[in-house]
């Protein structure tokens, strides 16, 4: 098999984990996060490799995975958690199993997106992770929470207590995560570098702009972001001045 993940180590207590063999539009950031009590995860990667295998170190303080939003790239892997955790109004949609496929244009056609006329991605994953694998088998295994999440819920694993905050508009139940001991929010797809995405089935520009709003005023040390690298409060501001501009 290949080595599938990266992981990079943020600080002592934060590593990064990214999957570099996907497509740019699926490749995204788990968080895994060390408390003294316990472990929290930060999203669940796309799934085509199962992160027990992988990164078997990652289980064996018996980690809670919080999910930020209901879409493939972020809850493939959250079946192996036994512990899992997302906003309520994503709860229903988890347990049904979410849509997916690592051809383009069949999830474009499962998820409603229109490409108005741009190249859609062939095989999201440019290299198989074994010699047999089969492209045509993935799918996410449907995801029963554990426990539903809503504004303003605290996450406490000593040592590291996230704050969940609400920020819909690319999904109904879209969250970051907010550790307020270092500033560090944990921002999933509400906002990273790069195109944001609003105009999905489920997706409200009116709500994403009221995130939005909220985010250019919120007081954080940095930003790790369901996609790409981490950035500071100034980006941060930047970022969702950009998007409300754009939205004006």
């Amino acid at each position: 098999m290949i080595d599938w993940y990266t992981r990079t180590e943020v600080d002592d207590d934060v590593v990064r984990i990214s999957e570099p063999h996907v497509d740019e539009l699926l490749s995204a950031n788990l968080w895994w996060l060390r408390g003294n009590d316990r472990d929290i995860v930060v999203d669940a990667g796309l799934g085509v490799v199962a992160l027990r295998d992988a990164i078997p170190a990652m289980f064996e303080r018996d980690p809670m995975v919080l999910l930020t939003h209901a879409h493939l790239d972020h809850v493939g892997g959250a079946a192996e958690f036994a512990d899992r955790a997302a906003h309520r109004a994503e709860a229903e949609l988890l347990a049904a199993g979410v849509p997916a496929s690592l051809y383009g244009a069949e999830l474009f056609d499962k998820l409603g997106i229109d490409a108005a006329g741009e190249p859609v991605p062939g095989l999201m994953i440019d290299v198989l992770p074994v010699p047999d694998y089969d492209p045509t088998s993935y799918r996410v295994e449907p995801v029963p929470l554990s426990r539903t999440l809503d504004d303003g819920d605290r996450i406490d694993v000593g040592g590291r207590v996230l704050t969940v905050l609400h920020l819909p508009g690319h999904t109904p139940g879209s969250i970051a995560l907010l550790e307020e001991r270092t500033g560090a929010l944990y921002s999933g797809d509400v906002v990273y570098e790069g195109a944001l995405i609003d105009d999905l089935p489920n997706s409200d520009v009116a709500a994403y702009r009221r995130s939005m709003e909220f985010l250019a005023d919120l007081d954080v040390s940095v930003v790790h972001p369901g996609h790409g690298n981490s950035f500071d409060r100034a980006r941060l501001r930047q970022l969702a001045e950009n998007y409300l501009r754009g939205r004006a």
